[in-house]
């Protein structure tokens, strides 16, 4: 019985550690995006507004994890195939973009983009320090380890989009950055529906 009831103990603070953790980067997340979409859109930026649609995107996926935390294994697993379908989605919202960019082309304020993709960086970079003990705890945990992992590569990829808009003076440079972050995105959101559909079918 005591054992059990220990069993139950370390579960349960498993549970509330996670949830303490989730409520941190759901925070950090939630602010970022206000700032760096403001940012995108001032700074005329495609590979930064994919950048904050990433934030929105870890945003709600952490509030989805908060809800999954005390729930079981097929809890968890659909809200990792939400999650999944959520990256596609901002996947689809940065290719809108580029397609507008294409047929309306600008050339995005370069000191706008590295200035914010470095504070991006820094926020996201203690998401992923924070959630690092998390990875391999089950499947809900490391959808969001894999979301936070994905910001750090989006906000280099929009410092050197940056530089290269600098040193070209077009704006070809973020649109080609902004089609690589769709990529990692449409990648990530195929890696985490896979998981998901997998635990789905261990759990029935």
């Amino acid at each position: 019985m005591s054992g059990c009831c220990e069993n139950n103990c370390a579960v349960d603070a498993l549970r509330e550690k996670q949830r303490g953790t989730l409520q941190i980067v759901l925070g950090i997340n939630a602010i970022m995006f206000l700032v760096i979409v403001l940012a995108a859109f001032y700074g005329k930026s495609t590979s930064l507004l994919a950048d904050s649609l990433d934030n929105l995107g870890d945003a709600i996926t952490y509030s989805l994890s908060l809800y999954a935390v005390s729930r079981g294994a097929s809890a968890k697993a659909r809200v990792a195939l939400f999650k999944g379908g959520l990256i596609f989605l901002a996947a689809c919202a940065v290719i809108a973009q580029i397609v507008y960019k294409l047929f309306v082309p600008s050339i995005p304020v370069f000191e706008v983009m590295g200035a914010f993709s470095l504070l991006g960086l820094v926020a996201n970079s203690l998401c992923l320090y924070l959630l690092w003990r998390h990875r391999h705890e089950d499947v809900n945990m490391s959808s969001v380890w894999e979301c936070s992992r994905n910001d750090i590569a989006t906000n280099l990829s929009v410092f050197v989009a940056a530089g290269a808009v600098w040193f070209t003076g077009s704006g070809w440079p973020d649109i080609a950055v902004a089609l690589g972050l769709v990529w990692l995105l449409i990648r990530s959101s195929i890696r985490v529906i896979s998981s998901a559909m997998a635990e789905l079918r261990a759990a029935s």
